[in-house]
């Protein structure tokens, strides 16, 4: 890495990894045989998807900063400007009941609201891993990048049934 350039706050998705699967195959076998497939490389143009970690941990720890600095900071650092705003609300009308919001299955984070002096906030600061329980026994839920605390018990589950 060169000192002088600076880190994007989103990477590739890896898609390489165990079970990570992003729409493989199919992309190229439509294009074969044709004038426009020959000359095309089977990986050409074909966009599996951008992970927004790095901002989320980066909009974490900007809390108490003014959004003014801290978004043209983002912005400058990301390929367009909509993510920020997924996880920063403008208002109490766009912050979700729950004061999180998930990113894939098992990953969650902390829902930052603008306050009114225009600094960046936790909207529901009473939300923590610690609070919070997994939905499977099967994967490993995170929180602001931190595991849950609580185990998976059947009892808490949506599907679970008490005996008669």
């Amino acid at each position: 890495m060169k000192r002088d350039r600076i880190e994007p706050l989103y990477r590739k998705v890896n898609t390489r990894a165990h079970n990570v699967h992003h729409s493989f195959g199919g992309d190229a076998k439509y294009n074969r045989n044709t004038k426009k497939g020959m000359s095309k490389n089977m990986k050409s143009g074909v966009e599996r998807g951008l992970d927004y970690t790095p901002l989320f941990r980066f909009l974490l720890s900007k809390i108490g900063k003014p959004v003014n600095e801290v978004y043209s900071e983002a912005v400058s650092r990301l390929d367009s400007p909509e993510p920020f705003w997924w996880m920063v609300a403008k208002d109490e009308t766009e912050v979700s009941d729950w004061g999180y919001f998930g990113i894939g299955e098992s990953t969650y984070f902390s829902q930052l609201i603008i306050d009114e002096n225009g600094l960046i906030q936790i909207s529901k600061p009473e939300v923590t891993n610690e609070k919070l329980f997994p939905s499977c026994d099967c994967c490993t839920h995170t929180f602001n990048g931190r595991v849950f605390v609580q185990k998976y018990k059947y009892e808490k589950s949506p599907y679970y049934i008490p005996s008669i």
